[in-house]
Parts: C-alpha cells; structure tokens; sequence
C-alpha cells in the first residue's frame, strides 16, 4: 500500500510541475529571424513573471508604432544590473529580438543597446 501512495503522490506532483515547465516556450515568437526596433520608452513595467517594456518607434512611412517588448523576470535582470529605474519613460533605446509571428508589434527582447550605443546585459546564453 506504501508504493502505491508513493507513486500516486509522485505522478499527482509531475502533473502539476509539468505546466510550470511548458510556460516558458517562446513558440509565440518567429525564430530564429530577430528583428531590430529603435524607439523611445513610454512605460516600464519591473514586474513578475517577465519585465515588460512599452515604447513607441516610427515605422517605415513615417508613422508612429506602439511597441511591447518582453524580458525574462526580475529576479533574473536584478542579478545583472536592472531595477525599476534602468529604462525610464523617454528615453531612447535599440531592442532586438523575436517578433510575434501573429505579426503584432510584440518583440521577445533578446539585446538592449542605449542611445550612446552601450549594451544592457540581460544575462542570456549565446
């Protein structure tokens, strides 16, 4: 009666760890063709479970896009630098990554670079 509790507790744990696993897939994002985007900051958003950026690029007519850019969590970006204050509303940033392949304005953000051409790290394996 032992095994069998103990294997009923193990497959009711791996059923409910296995989601957990599966939410960090970027099967939303066109890969591996990285698109790059240069805008201007409108919100900033150093929140669980993934840091988001707001901001605002012109397109290719002239005309102005909003854009969101997502990040891996805090937690994560902290250990590199990042806090609430490391992209702030107005400022000018270069961000490259994988867009949404619905085509939305919506980038995975995989590079950071400043406008006096520094990079950010975001801690990402190459």
């Amino acid at each position: 009666m032992r095994t069998y509790r103990r294997s009923f507790a193990a497959v009711i744990a791996l059923t409910i760890a296995l989601p957990l696993f599966a939410h960090h897939g970027n099967a939303a994002y066109e890969t591996p063709k990285t698109v790059t985007v240069r805008g201007t900051i409108t919100d900033f958003e150093f929140i669980n479970s993934h840091v988001m950026v707001f901001f605002e690029a012109k397109n290719d007519k002239g005309g102005v896009e909003k854009w969101q850019g997502e990040l891996t969590s805090p937690n994560h970006l902290a250990r590199f630098g990042w806090s609430k204050q490391t992209l702030k509303p107005g400022d000018q940033f270069t961000f490259s990554g994988l867009r949404a392949k619905s085509g939305a304005t919506t980038l995975w953000i995989t590079k950071v670079i400043a406008a006096d051409g520094h990079e950010i790290a975001l801690g990402l394996a190459d």
